[in-house]
């Protein structure tokens, strides 16, 4: 059997609504000498029926189904079992671009001091309504500053490594997740380059049950933790800056502040009926509150080409915003 030049890396945990898209978006690339590493870590649902199906008809896919050990072991198990000089990582609820891995393995072989390299990204939503698209620092020096302060500036699902180098630093550690990509970036920023590449190689899903919405404070707390660390084993004295939530809580302001943000994104992406749509669901979050109001009627008269103050972000939240702390499995790990 021929060694694949990359391994794909895609955890499974009750994502039926998600992983056919998923699924396909990684066998329909445009760069196909790749094995497709999938562990179904104990779906209740019909996510290992589905996969079983995808298994059956095209044999990249290697398919792994047992016990729920969590999303870090799963990763851990796949990254030991992986035969590709490159590791690529996906979601089971994201949706990679055509040529992600044609312009990441082309970027990687021309740069050998690099170890690992995200993208910008699309973010839609659960219904996979076009938000707006993040491009992510591009250059080394700026994604090591702004991971030292706690922040992720590659997007999780959109990395890809080098496998020597992920087993040089000893793979993901779980006693830091969720923020175990956080600090897998670190390390690896210790013996190589980071860097992300300016195209688009993938569609990010916010939705309501992802990790990061529920364990927003344990992922703060978590980053915090390996910041510390990093900053220990280099030697220097950091500044921990990621202390605020980027997602949204379960309390009606925070419900508020996240939809409105949500709308503008897709107001100024040309996209008035989604616009419309978190409009409403603002309004319905605090109606008495003004700017829930402002956003629905921009949606609904005023030209998508107006440059309005809510929908710019600062540096740190375009970076927060990207951050996949998340990203893991797909209906608890986000």
């Amino acid at each position: 059997m021929s060694v694949p030049t990359l391994s794909v890396l895609m955890p499974v945990h009750n994502a039926e609504r998600f992983v056919a898209e998923a699924v396909e978006s990684i066998l329909n690339q445009t760069f196909d000498d790749f094995e497709f590493l999938i562990v179904d870590d104990g779906s209740s649902d019909r996510s290992l029926a589905i996969l079983q199906r995808y298994a059956a008809q095209d044999a990249r896919i290697q398919l792994i189904s047992r016990e729920k050990t969590g999303y870090v072991a799963a990763l851990n198990e796949m990254v030991k079992l992986a035969r590709g000089e490159f590791l690529a990582r996906m979601d089971a609820d994201d949706i990679a671009m055509r040529d992600r891995f044609c312009l990441q393995v082309a970027r990687l072989r021309q740069d050998p001091d690099l170890v690992c390299l995200g993208g910008t990204h699309g973010m839609i939503d659960e219904k996979g309504r076009w938000l707006t698209c993040l491009a992510m620092p591009e250059q080394n020096e700026e994604i090591q500053k702004l991971a030292l302060a706690g922040h992720t500036p590659i997007n999780h699902p959109c990395a890809m490594m080098r496998r020597s180098a992920v087993l040089q630093v000893g793979a993901y550690d779980a006693t830091l997740a969720p923020c175990e990509d956080l600090d897998l970036w670190l390390r690896l920023g210790e013996i190589g380059k980071l860097a992300n590449l300016k195209e688009m190689v993938l569609k990010y899903r916010l939705h309501a049950n992802s990790v990061s919405e529920k364990q927003g404070a344990l992922q703060r707390q978590k980053a915090r933790e390996v910041c510390s660390q990093a900053w220990r084993r280099r030697g220097i004295k950091g500044t921990f800056e990621a202390t605020e939530s980027w997602r949204p809580g379960c309390d009606r302001p925070s419900r508020y502040k996240f939809m409105l943000r949500y709308g503008w994104w897709a107001f100024n992406s040309g996209q008035r009926q989604t616009a419309f749509l978190y409009g409403c669901k603002a309004i319905q979050a605090l109606p008495w509150q003004g700017e829930g109001w402002r956003l629905l009627v921009s949606a609904a008269i005023k030209p998508t080409e107006a440059k309005l103050t809510e929908a710019k972000l600062t540096k740190t939240e375009l970076i927060a915003a990207g951050d996949r702390s998340d990203d893991g499995h797909p209906c608890n790990r986000k």
